[in-house]
Formats: C-alpha cells, structure tokens, sequence
C-alpha cells in the first residue's frame, strides 16, 4: 500500500519562503520518480519539478531559480523549497510518486499574499 502525505504549506508574503514535504509509506520510494503539482482554483493541475531516482532535477520555467526539489530516501521523503514566492504561486501543492503507475497525495495549500 503506496500512501503519500504533504504537509507544510500555508500562508506567506510575496517574497517569503516555504518547504513542502511529502512522505511517502511503502518500499519503493529510492527507485521512484518524484514530481511536485499544483492546482489553482479554476486551472488545471500543473507540473512543478521532477526529481528521478537519481537525483536529476528538472523544473517548470515558471519556478526555475526560486523553487527546489529535493530527496531523503532514508525518509521517504520528497521536500519542495519554495523561495521568492509570488502570489501567483498560490495552489494546492501535490507531490506524486510513479513506479508503474502514479499515486497521488492529498496535498497542501499554499497562499502568497502580495
């Protein structure tokens, strides 16, 4: 049973920093790929940032230079620094984890205020 859980977000000023993390329950995490969504109210589900097993990143332009994945795999955990936050980057964040199929968490919302 692959569960995951994000926790981490809430409200912050324009300019402000936060860390997402997602753990992740299950045996498979070190050789799954990691990525981070959001959704804000009225769009689709974006793609954030990407982490393979391992270790290469790849990031969303829109959050190039201000956000970061990364992994714990002795924690199962992925963790997501946001820095530079815009109001724009206000969403729910999910984490999603792919080994033969994708499993999603429930996620956490973000909220920049200008």
């Amino acid at each position: 049973q692959v569960q995951l859980v994000e926790s981490g977000g809430g409200l912050v000023q324009a300019g402000g920093s936060l860390q997402l993390s997602c753990v992740v329950s299950g045996s498979i995490f070190s050789r799954s790929l990691l990525r981070w969504y959001r959704q804000s109210p009225g769009n689709q589900r974006e793609w954030v940032a990407t982490i393979a097993s391992g270790g290469i990143t790849d990031y969303a332009d829109s959050v190039k230079g201000r956000f970061s994945i990364s992994r714990d795999n002795a924690k199962n955990t992925v963790y997501l620094q946001m820095n530079s936050l815009k109001p724009e980057d206000t969403a729910v964040y999910y984490c999603r984890l792919d080994f033969g199929r994708a499993y999603w968490g429930q996620g956490t919302q973000v909220t920049v205020s200008s």
